[in-house]
């Protein structure tokens, strides 16, 4: 799904702000996921985990997505600069 509109520059540096943030975020339930996945877990602790690590990729899948319309978006903002 493209942005058909642009954003306000800081608009868009705001997004990319919060992006980062929600990756940092992201990345420790994922480490998370993966040391608990590590431990002795019965069937259900198991099962909890891989629903946890599932929904962190699907969740930093998204929020790539958003970060690559957001770079689309800083792209169209940058003034380009004639060759000398």
């Amino acid at each position: 799904m493209a942005i058909s509109k642009k954003l306000a520059p800081e608009v868009v540096t705001q997004l990319r702000r919060l992006a980062h943030d929600l990756s940092n975020s992201i990345e420790t339930i994922m480490q998370a996921s993966y040391l608990l996945n590590q431990t002795k877990l019965d069937t259900n602790g198991k099962k909890w985990t891989g629903m946890i690590e599932s929904a962190a990729k699907d969740a930093a899948k998204i929020n790539q997505g958003l970060r690559e319309m957001l770079r689309s978006q800083s792209q169209r903002h940058t003034p380009r600069r004639r060759a000398s």
